[in-house]
C-alpha cells in the first residue's frame, strides 16, 4: 500500500475548483470559531457566561464553536460586542 504525504494530496485536491471553493468556504467559519473561542478565553469567560451576555442558551455557543452551524450576521454581532470586540465583514 503507497502512502501520500498530507501536502501532495492537499496539492492533488486542490487542483479541483469545486474542492478549493468548498475549502474557503469551511475556512472563513473555522478562522471566526477560532476567534471567537480566543477572546472567549481571553476574557475568562465560559460559554454559559458568554451566552448570558447575549441573552442565549449555553447550547447555542457550544453549536458556534463546535458544530456544522452557520450563525446569522446578528448573532455574530452580539457574540462580538459581547466580548468587547466590533464585528467586521470584508470583501477582498
Amino acid at each position: 500500500m503507497e502512502f501520500i504525504d498530507h501536502k501532495d494530496l492537499k496539492n492533488e485536491l486542490f487542483e479541483s475548483e469545486e474542492v478549493k471553493e468548498e475549502y474557503e468556504k469551511l475556512n472563513v467559519m473555522y478562522e471566526i470559531k477560532k476567534q471567537i473561542i480566543r477572546y472567549r478565553i481571553e476574557n475568562n469567560l465560559t460559554q454559559k457566561e458568554l451566552a448570558d451576555r447575549i441573552g442565549t442558551k449555553q447550547s447555542a455557543i457550544s453549536r458556534l464553536e463546535n458544530d456544522d452551524y452557520n450563525p446569522s450576521v446578528e448573532f455574530l454581532d452580539k457574540v462580538a460586542h459581547a466580548l468587547g470586540k466590533k464585528l467586521e465583514i470584508r470583501f477582498n
